[in-house]
């Protein structure tokens, strides 16, 4: 059932957002812009111990080699970049519920206000989403998407149309009734826009297939509907040039994971890496089948008409701009493209050999013992990031007992254990295709390593997210079973053996929590091993230490690419 017009209720969201101070700047008006910034406040300042705080992420620019493209190529990336503008835009009225402009106008401190504009808002979101402002107050696990004094059992009473729709947000009535409101009427004027961006891009695409996504995006931004668009960017084959654009990820919802957040990533395909990773999509259907579970939750049978390609990223925006960097896609989310179509892997090699250049060797240097140092690899790192996205694949979508999908059954907690799942069964991919010589370069102890020193850079992105979680569930359970030592110079060592017993083990346990939809089971797992312990808190802070960064930002837009 469509979520209901905004033009029948703007009165109701006004009212609602004048009770709600969480709901301040959901609509596209120009007005409660400007009232926002002609309000006087004090200007927030840095709480007490954040100032290291502001040096955690190091600059990057985001370039690639454009001189083979088309003058109408890139006038098309200039007006993707654009499009992708607008969807920064909306996620901030999504995770944020005051007014940008005046927000950021407030800050006179120019380190604090970039800090603020990386984590688009007061919250350190790589560190637990903890208030580093004065006049802050903590972050809704709803971010905006739902009423900031709504409770969970509130919402679980009552039924309402596309209550738990990914495209709509929760706000109340004149009655003060809980009521979805679809993001097409929500963010009117700048989903407007957008799509219109699209269309005109679309005019200058020199592949037809890419044309006729970008249209058919455009009209799902106004409509709400995506699967179309969704088909159809799988079935695009040759474009050297793609953008993933929309509301697409729902970790920004803490609170269910239900609703999807605004993002945007413009890409350029490495046609030579690509060409080399083609080949491993075909083997998900005998993967699937070889998985260490019972029968019953590996049943479903993965798309294996899929793409794994390698791109340099141009820009970022929205949700995959917050915080920590994204360096790999799998999408679409949706399960019947999934099942259908299978997904599309992208490797963002550029961004990925940054943050292994800044971040993973010196990682390295400091935490793992010196003799399997040289086990840490660009080539481990790209592999294990890479089949990552490609076990996303693999598993099971829907639940064995009648609960529906395994996302709505385990709800908030279905990102951080698919996020589990997703790099374990990685592993268990890369193990797998050694034996089989489909994968040549390097031996299992570099993969295994190069994961090892890649679970410490992960877990700094803190608890609040789904990979953090997924991390520190793993890390301790690596740890229960034997699988690293660490030793008196708390340097860490990898046992092969053991590793590769927990990895099946922790597979097994995960593929049977998401088959039976078990929630309890996922949340007793998350609550107790999800936790950082004293000497691995003391083990991230001799990183802290060593000044490594925990992760990078950008340089980037039209100016900096020449267009």
């Amino acid at each position: 059932m469509k979520a209901l017009k905004l033009t029948k209720i703007a009165a109701v969201v006004l009212l609602s957002c004048t009770a709600l101070t969480a709901c301040n700047n959901t609509s596209d008006s120009k007005t409660s812009g400007e009232s926002a910034q002609s309000k006087k406040v004090s200007s927030p300042e840095l709480l007490s111990g954040f100032e290291q705080r502001l040096n955690i992420y190091k600059e990057v620019t985001l370039s690639a080699d454009l001189s083979h493209l088309s003058a109408n190529q890139k006038q098309m990336l200039a007006l993707l970049i654009d499009a992708s503008k607008i969807m920064d835009d909306l996620f901030w009225l999504q995770a944020f519920p005051q007014d940008k402009q005046s927000f950021l106008a407030s800050i006179t401190d120019e380190k604090v206000r970039r800090f603020a504009e990386i984590n688009y808002g007061p919250w350190d979101r790589l560190d637990g989403d903890k208030v580093f402002l004065s006049q802050a107050t903590t972050k809704n696990h709803g971010a905006e998407f739902y009423p900031g004094d709504m409770s969970k059992a509130e919402f679980e009473q009552n039924e309402f149309a596309d209550k738990k729709g990914l495209y709509s947000v929760v706000r109340r009535d004149d009655q003060g009734n809980l009521m979805s409101v679809a993001y097409s009427e929500l963010y009117h004027d700048k989903i407007t826009r957008a799509a219109a961006i699209l269309d005109e891009a679309a005019k200058f695409a020199d592949d037809k297939e890419f044309a006729n996504y970008l249209t058919m995006r455009a009209q799902a931004l106004r409509t709400d509907e995506y699967q179309a668009s969704d088909f159809a960017w799988m079935d695009m084959k040759n474009n050297p040039i793609d953008v993933v654009i929309g509301p697409i990820e729902s970790y920004e919802d803490q609170l269910y994971g239900y609703r999807a957040a605004f993002e945007s990533y413009v890409l350029i395909k490495d046609l030579a890496w690509s060409e080399k990773l083609a080949k491993y999509a075909q083997f998900l259907p005998e993967l699937q089948k070889g998985l260490p579970v019972a029968r019953k939750y590996k049943a479903e049978v993965p798309g294996s008409d899929a793409d794994l390609n390698a791109y340099d990223v141009i820009y970022y925006a929205g949700h995959s701009n917050a915080g920590s960097k994204t360096i790999a896609i799998n999408l679409p989310n949706d399960e019947e493209v999934q099942l259908k179509k299978g997904t599309r892997r992208l490797q963002l090699k550029n961004a990925m050999q940054a943050k292994f250049d800044a971040i993973m060797l010196p990682i390295a240097e400091t935490l793992i013992v010196p003799e399997q140092r040289k086990n840490v690899t660009f080539n481990g790192f790209f592999a294990n990031t890479m089949f990552h996205e490609v076990a996303h694949g693999l598993g099971i979508k829907n639940t064995i007992n009648g609960k529906g999908n395994v996302r709505q059954s385990l709800k908030e907690h279905a990102s951080a254990l698919e996020e589990g799942k997703a790099d374990i069964l990685g592993l268990y991919m890369i193990r797998q295709l050694l034996e089989k010589d489909a994968i040549t370069e390097g031996k299992l102890e570099d993969y295994y390593t190069t994961f090892m020193a890649g679970i410490f850079r992960s877990i700094r992105f803190g608890a609040s997210s789904a990979h953090g979680k997924a991390n520190m569930v793993r890390f301790n359970y690596f740890q229960e079973k034997g699988a690293f030592s660490r030793n008196e110079q708390g340097l860490y060592s990898i046992d092969v053996a053991k590793m590769t017993a927990a990895i099946d083990s922790l597979s097994e346990l995960i593929l049977t929590l998401q088959g039976n939809g078990d929630y309890q089971g996922v949340d007793t797992l998350v609550k107790e091993s999800g936790v950082i312990g004293d000497t691995l808190a003391a083990d991230l802070a001799r990183l802290e230490a060593a000044k490594i960064p925990v992760d990078i930002v950008f340089k980037q837009g039209k100016q900096v690419l020449g267009l």
